[in-house]
């Protein structure tokens, strides 16, 4: 303490100094609008970089798991392409692998939500690159989505944790199937139903898309049979399935296009007609 007494004693006429040009630099900045507006702008130019800098280090640190999901990724598309096997339990590029022309666009996640009962995310295409309304949403672990609205440079996705969708799915041993149907409770789990009890259930049983529609291709993976029980009626399964995504964290994600949907649309439209 006797320490910094005798240092200010030492320094009193530079503190001094100090102290009064601090004081007559708040009252020229706060009295003149013009180095007010140059004080605020070196402060937001300041605090923006250091924003930057906090989000470049956050990036970084999250690379080691990016890369892991790309050499995942990586890994399931070799293995089909050098076995030429028509798998049907990993993400395909090939479109001619499915039997239906699909085209695959990369999109980035930018927004995401999963602790409401209706989520969505926003991704960063949008009618520019060729999106619409209805295409599915992937990445290389499984099912991420459906668009719903598109802006030019934008798309929103209803997140299968989403208690408004509705995806048709099946077990992936069997050609049982039935309808996806999030209850909101949990982000991890997803739940199966009108599944007819004379399907041969098990836990661990593996669960993907059916292809009974134009927006997802059969075979995309979506997770595996955690428990299950009869209906009230005792006539259906209600199944409940771990997902094979993070829903809390997705980045990187694929959007499908389905070349022949409008032509299928409106064969049926012409049937139901």
């Amino acid at each position: 303490m006797q320490q910094i007494v005798n240092f200010i004693i030492r320094n009193k006429t530079f503190l001094l100094f100090l102290l009064l040009f601090v004081i007559s630099l708040v009252l020229t900045i706060q009295s003149h609008s013009y180095h007010q507006s140059k004080f605020v702008h070196s402060a937001n130019f300041l605090s923006g970089g250091i924003y930057k800098s906090a989000n470049n280090i956050s990036q970084y640190f999250s690379l080691k798991r990016q890369n892991e999901i790309l050499s995942e990724e990586n890994s399931r598309l070799n293995t089909l392409i050098y076995n030429g096997e028509d798998s049907i339990s990993a993400f395909v590029l090939d479109s001619s692998k499915f039997g239906i022309p699909y085209e695959f666009t990369a999109a980035k996640v930018i927004k995401n939500s999963y602790s409401l009962s209706n989520n969505i995310l926003l991704i960063d295409k949008g009618k520019r690159d060729s999106l619409a309304q209805d295409f599915g949403v992937i990445n290389s672990k499984g099912i991420i989505g459906i668009i719903d609205n598109v802006s030019k440079k934008y798309a929103t996705v209803i997140s299968v944790l989403n208690s408004s969708i509705s995806i048709s799915a099946k077990l992936k041993k069997t050609n049982h199937f039935g309808s996806l149907a999030w209850d909101s409770k949990s982000h991890e789990f997803i739940q199966l139903i009108d599944i007819p009890k004379i399907a041969p259930v098990e836990i661990g049983d593996t669960i993907v898309t059916s292809g009974r529609s134009t927006i997802f291709p059969r075979g995309i993976q979506i997770g595996v049979v955690n428990d299950f029980k009869l209906d009230a009626a005792e006539n259906y399964y209600n199944i409940n399935i771990k997902l094979f995504n993070d829903m809390t964290n997705i980045e990187h994600v694929y959007v499908i296009k389905n070349i022949d949907a409008e032509e299928i649309d409106n064969l049926l439209n012409g049937i139901n007609e």
